[in-house]
């Protein structure tokens, strides 16, 4: 069996954010550095491409993406809002960071590889159709689902998001479509203020699963177990899209959860089962927040290994 696919690029240190900024360049050189590690030296690895923009607009309208080209600043920064900023290197970043997640798409639905991880920077699940926020521009969950429905004829896809801030707009995204389930769990409350339990989107396809600050292991894999993983079961994907964002750790200073990387190795474990028995296997992962560099680096291995397990 061909091994997991790791897709990454250079480019991804250009977004620059200001001092102080939890979104910071160092975080993707974390997660380069301990996939660098001796244990990871069978991956497959891939350098991220520019995005197709036909990709993009599947998710994102014309005008949104013409507005955040021209807010690109030939140099300095620009506050999109108090969280969001871009720099020079952010416009290739997230052409890439969306090129990365459609490579994955690729390579895991044609079968080229049993699943990937997609090592990028900004975050994606906070973007709206028409709005950048939360550190995030494009919607790179979604822009994968679409094109695994688009390109390769998946019927159903799942997005399962352990990032413990709320993915507002990945929800926004697919609230009224039914052929993809969106699972997230999270602190709450906590920024963005959305992902209550009674969120279920027009065609119950929404499942929230809340955490409270102070939850650590038990309450998250309960969580899992009651809330997300019968429904993802039912719903029988042809795919599953991890939001993977770290931040739930114990050691994240944005945050009140107390998840260690057993956890997360654990939720992966959990997930690449559901895959192995509706969805060929097929996993997708893509890097969302995680701001301590210990806990991230840490979890994106544990996280990694336990993908290798099912290649």
């Amino acid at each position: 069996m061909s091994s997991t696919l790791i897709v990454s690029h250079p480019c991804f240190a250009h977004h620059l954010t200001p001092p102080g900024h939890p979104e910071r360049p160092d975080r993707i050189r974390a997660v380069e550095r301990i996939l660098e590690h001796e244990r990871f030296a069978h991956v497959a690895r891939e350098s991220a491409p520019l995005v197709a923009m036909e990709d993009v607009l599947r998710v994102h309208p014309a005008d949104y993406l013409e507005a955040l080209e021209e807010a690109v600043p030939s140099e300095g920064m620009v506050q999109l809002d108090a969280d969001t900023t871009m720099s020079a290197g952010t416009w290739e970043a997230l052409l890439r960071g969306a090129g990365a997640a459609t490579l994955a798409v690729d390579e895991v639905m044609t079968g080229k590889a049993p699943n990937a991880f997609v090592a990028a920077r900004p975050p994606g699940h906070h973007a709206e159709r028409k709005t950048a926020m939360g550190f995030c521009f494009f919607n790179n969950a979604a822009i994968a689902a679409r094109r695994a429905q688009a390109v390769h004829g998946a019927g159903r896809v799942a997005i399962v998001d352990w990032d413990v801030h709320h993915g507002n707009g990945t929800q926004d995204i697919f609230w009224a479509d039914k052929s993809v389930m969106y699972c997230s769990t999270h602190e709450m409350p906590l920024y963005p203020g959305t992902g209550a339990q009674n969120e279920r989107g027009e065609h119950d396809t929404v499942v929230n699963a809340p955490l409270r600050a102070g939850d650590g292991g038990p309450e998250f894999r309960e969580a899992f177990e009651t809330a997300v993983l019968p429904r993802l079961e039912a719903f029988r994907p042809d795919l599953i899209i991890i939001s993977a964002g770290f931040d739930a750790h114990l050691r994240d200073p944005l945050a009140n959860i107390n998840l260690t990387e057993a956890d997360f190795a654990w939720a992966t474990a959990q997930l690449m089962d559901i895959a192995d028995r509706c969805a060929g296997g097929r996993v997708v992962s893509l890097l969302e927040g995680g701001y301590d560099l210990e806990g991230l680096s840490r979890s994106v291995a544990a996280h990694v290994m336990t993908l290798m397990r099912g290649g």
